[in-house]
């Protein structure tokens, strides 16, 4: 949310900060939950629960912490699409508009060592 110094002498609030909570809260892929699939690559463990959600607000780190907990490694290759590392701070919503699957999943692909450049 931005906080504006626009207000309205009627009113005496700032709307633009109004609008702004309503927009938030009514946008169905601001709270929506996420399907990530984690696949196994390489040498690493395959997990016994493959597929969870997780909130699209939430950082892509969180999800390299749970495979890291879930693997007790701390060393962790983790990729989106078998392509490419993304940045821990992005979102995961984020993620998955740009690069989920047709089936509404957002595949994480993981491994023990480097598995692609």
């Amino acid at each position: 949310m931005q906080t504006a110094v626009i207000s309205d002498p009627k009113f005496g609030v700032c709307l633009f900060q109004k609008l702004t909570m309503a927009a938030e809260s009514q946008s169905p892929s601001f709270a929506r939950k996420v399907v990530v699939h984690l696949r196994a690559t390489g040498d690493a463990p395959i997990l016994k629960q493959a597929k969870f959600k997780i909130l699209g607000t939430d950082k892509f780190a969180k999800v390299i912490d749970f495979l890291r907990r879930q693997l007790h490694r701390d060393t962790l290759f983790v990729y989106v699409n078998s392509s490419f590392s993304p940045n821990p701070d992005e979102l995961v919503i984020d993620l998955y508009n740009n690069f989920g699957t047709f089936d509404g999943k957002l595949v994480v692909n993981y491994a023990c060592s480097m598995a692609w450049g």
